[in-house]
């Protein structure tokens, strides 16, 4: 054999070895996440998913975003429930994102004794957490006229409709419209083929499959209540394979009136703010929506009761912080999240 043909043998051999050591880099290399964000329902929504086809799905999220509030968002004028809070008797629906969320919240209502209850919105508006925020502090008798207006037998529906029984009634998504969003939007992208991805809108969410960079399920933090605006830190950290995720709590969204701070959430039954030991509600199921409205259902009847709620409702993992009798921060987690919550320092 001649050198020519040596070398060529030689040069070919090299670029073999060249070429699988190249595809055993890159086979072994972690797929880069694609990441997408943006503003939605007052708040901004961030989504990392692994996709081998690289696809940004930004603009198709963005758009189902924009007809979720066109159904549920309180402060759209034009949304279909703000059309129905004005409306004298009740309202055909025409978007198919109202009726789910309404399903689910009348589901949680029952199940939580009225805990968690969508016609909760003339209260809030009259506490001063709507768009006119400097309102005075309503009158017992101003609440006790509100009250007469809030329950869920006060709503019918059917496929295509909602009524009510009352013209000054009104629905308010509040507090489960973010994880109904979410839920919107893991769909899709579960119909597009992701398996593996993390959706969070406003703090609520679902994580599917694993974070493939890590190997592992994907972790999120849980706020500290005594951080701020300006200063986050976590209590807790948690792991989650295809669960969603909720935590509620008086963290930012109060009113401080004469030096007394008033919280956003807003007992049903009383008409007044909740005043529990619980400060933290984390609540995990199968969707985003449930654990929103299970997190609300549980600040307003504190964690004492939630934690005996809870033993009928296998379906549920939550994760409590409250304060104690001796006024330490306490936590309490659910058997199914043993393994799962790492334990932070608390704050000073």
């Amino acid at each position: 054999m001649d050198n020519r043909k040596k070398n060529a043998i030689y040069s070919l051999v090299l670029i073999i070895v060249f070429m699988a050591v190249w595809w055993w880099r890159n086979s072994n290399k972690p797929p880069m996440p694609v990441k997408i964000e943006g503003n939605t329902m007052g708040t901004n929504y961030h989504i990392t998913y692994f996709d081998e086809q690289k696809r940004d799905f930004r603009q198709s999220v963005d758009s189902l975003l924009q007809l979720v509030n066109k159904s549920i968002n309180n402060y759209d004028p034009e949304s279909e429930v703000s059309r129905f809070n004005r409306s004298t008797r009740g309202f055909v629906l025409h978007l198919p994102y109202l009726l789910p969320p309404l399903q689910k919240a009348m589901e949680v209502s029952n199940a939580s004794g009225g805990a968690f209850d969508p016609t909760v919105m003339p209260l809030v508006f009259a506490w001063g957490f709507g768009k006119m925020k400097d309102k005075p502090i309503p009158t017992q008798q101003r609440i006790d006229s509100l009250l007469q207006l809030v329950g869920k037998d006060k709503i019918q529906f059917n496929q295509d409709s909602v009524w009510k029984s009352d013209p000054r009634v009104q629905l308010d998504f509040g507090g489960i419209g973010q994880g109904y969003g979410a839920d919107v939007v893991t769909a899709f992208l579960k119909a597009k083929g992701i398996k593996n991805m993390l959706v969070e809108l406003g703090g609520e969410g679902m994580a599917c499959g694993i974070n493939i960079n890590s190997g592992k399920p994907w972790e999120l933090g849980i706020l500290d209540p005594n951080s701020t605006r300006d200063s986050l830190f976590f209590r807790a950290y948690v792991k989650l394979t295809d669960k969603s995720f909720t935590t509620s709590g008086n963290y930012f969204n109060y009113r401080v009136i004469d030096g007394k701070k008033y919280s956003h959430t807003i007992d049903p039954q009383t008409g007044r703010q909740a005043e529990r030991a619980i400060l933290s509600s984390s609540v995990f199921a199968a969707d985003a929506a449930t654990a929103a409205a299970w997190a609300t259902a549980f600040m307003v009847m504190g964690h004492e009761k939630a934690i005996e709620l809870l033993k009928q409702h296998p379906e549920l993992d939550a994760f409590f912080i409250y304060t104690g009798a001796d006024g330490k921060m306490e936590t309490y987690a659910t058997p199914g999240m043993k393994g799962l919550i790492e334990l932070k320092e608390p704050s000073k």
